[in-house]
């Protein structure tokens, strides 16, 4: 999910960890954790915005799922079958048992992002869950700014739409438009002054080495 990937020591054996030895300990663990190729990293708590954020967009989106099912926060999705992630939101619109805890055929997954997270849910995250057969689209909304970056599945390939400040999302699989008015509802992000906003790249200028997280990929248990 977009929250910071914490490096504070758990109870955990040394070394990588296989899928059922890390899915046995996640069973049991107080706090939720990420799965990447053996490594285990552990979430962070989440800031009111950021949680109202992902609030907004459930509960916009649950009138109109239709057939489809929305959840937030704690279900994982398996995007390999080395790579669990715990995204925002994650839109399924296949059968499912509702005891299910891990989904490998979502179609939409969110991830609200900061300067914390955002080298993580714009680069790695990106590549694992566009890579995915069942997903139609992937939504990525910043909690410090009004700007959401949507990718959507087309015949010829993924096609990327910047919304900023105001308009509308298109979201695949419901079939329904998502305002940023609504997404951004009493969460507005603080007023944010930086030369050459208005040229401002999403993928590029939010990247510098201001935002990138100190201490970030550490193995816990190793």
């Amino acid at each position: 999910m977009g929250q910071p990937r914490d490096n504070r020591p758990d109870r955990l054996k040394p070394g990588p960890l296989t899928v059922d030895e890390y899915l046995a300990w996640e069973e049991n663990s107080p706090r939720r954790h990420e799965y990447v190729r053996g490594r285990v990293y552990a979430m962070s708590g989440t800031k009111a915005r950021h949680n109202a954020i992902v609030n907004n967009i459930h509960r916009h989106i649950w009138p109109v799922r239709g057939g489809c099912a929305i959840y937030t926060i704690d279900l994982k999705v398996r995007p390999a079958e080395d790579r669990f992630y715990y995204p925002d939101c994650v839109v399924v619109c296949s059968p499912h048992d509702l005891d299910t805890l891990i989904f490998d055929d979502p179609c939409l997954v969110v991830e609200v992002t900061s300067r914390s997270t955002r080298r993580i849910d714009r680069g790695e995250k990106l590549d694992a869950y566009l890579a995915m057969p069942s997903l139609r689209g992937y939504l990525i909304v910043e909690s410090d700014r009004r700007h959401a970056t949507l990718y959507t599945r087309e015949e010829a390939g993924w096609a990327r739409d910047e919304i900023v400040g105001s308009g509308d999302v298109n979201l695949p699989c419901i079939g329904s438009a998502l305002s940023l008015a609504n997404i951004y509802e009493g969460a507005d992000p603080p007023m944010r002054v930086r030369e050459g906003d208005e040229d401002d790249d999403a993928d590029d200028d939010w990247l510098g080495e201001d935002d990138e997280p100190a201490e970030e990929d550490v193995l816990l248990g190793e």
